[in-house]
């Protein structure tokens, strides 16, 4: 009957003892639990110093100056050549812009001058009297001139005719021929410019692809220095081409125009000749009977 007693409070104490090792161990797995997943971010700052001296490295590895010029100094050697042959065409378009434009207005200015003198001359000679000399219209008047000295004797007016305006057309192609020159360049440069402008741009892109591929870094301020230097080709390319093509333009209605001037100029000597013909030929049928010469 005695130990009774003495046996129930030693199991008390056990299931007590028992259950507070329990509590404990579930608190400490607990609060393990809450701290394991705090330690994996803890390595990303870690991480992160590296990432951003990646980074500020690529960055100050850029050019700094992002102007035309410095991304023209930054280029590579083919995309240079390029942009240095596309000026050197914008430059040949402006001369002769320059050029050929104090040419035709010149030229157009003495045709209008010497239409007016031939239009209101009565005869060939009096209209040769009154032109400049080494203008072309004078050298239209002069044609015909030796035309008619070498038909003298010869009574046939519409062959004398027909041998002045094959003269008269000979001049007016090679006057039209002199006046286009200078002109094809326009024409090569603006059909031309756009594609070699292309060229450099997708040498440049391909420089920088390849650069993207060494540096292992897709960041856009990598990759947009080397892409606008190769897009400066492409731009320069432009600004050589457009004026080439308003210029050309522009030259062949001007030049289409003079060729109306020189038209006008032949027809204009063509019945000057015709009128003396006819005056000889009225003379000689009033006089001896046969006409004298085509032109003293």
């Amino acid at each position: 009957m005695n130990r009774h007693p003495i046996v129930q409070p030693n199991r008390s104490v056990r299931d007590i003892v028992g259950c507070a090792t329990f509590m404990l161990l579930m608190s400490a797995g607990t609060a393990w639990a809450q701290t394991a997943p705090a330690e994996t971010p803890a390595a990303a700052p870690a991480a992160a110093p590296a990432v951003e001296a990646g980074r500020s490295v690529a960055i100050g590895n850029l050019p700094h100056d992002l102007s035309p010029w410095g991304m023209f100094m930054s280029a590579d050697i083919v995309v240079k050549t390029v942009v240095v042959s596309l000026i050197f065409a914008s430059l040949v378009t402006w001369t002769v812009w320059l050029a050929k434009t104090l040419e035709l207005l010149a030229t157009k200015r003495s045709a209008r001058q010497a239409l007016k003198v031939l239009s209101a001359a009565p005869t060939l000679e009096a209209g040769a009297a009154h032109l400049k000399p080494k203008s072309q219209i004078a050298s239209f008047v002069a044609a015909a001139q030796t035309e008619l000295n070498l038909s003298e004797g010869l009574y046939e007016a519409d062959g004398i005719k027909e041998r002045v305006i094959s003269r008269l057309e000979r001049l007016e192609a090679a006057y039209s021929r002199r006046m286009t020159r200078g002109t094809g360049l326009l024409a090569t440069i603006g059909a031309t410019a756009p594609f070699v402008g292309l060229f450099g741009t997708v040498w440049g892109i391909m420089n920088s692809f390849i650069g993207i591929s060494k540096s292992q870094t897709t960041n856009l301020a990598v990759v947009a220095p080397g892409i606008a230097e190769a897009l400066l080709a492409t731009a320069i390319g432009l600004f050589a081409a457009i004026p080439a093509v308003v210029i050309y333009n522009m030259f062949a209605r001007w030049i289409a125009g003079y060729r109306a001037q020189l038209g006008d100029a032949s027809a204009e000597v063509l019945r000057l000749v015709s009128r003396d013909l006819d005056r000889q030929s009225a003379r000689g049928r009033s006089g001896k009977g046969k006409m004298p010469a085509a032109a003293e």
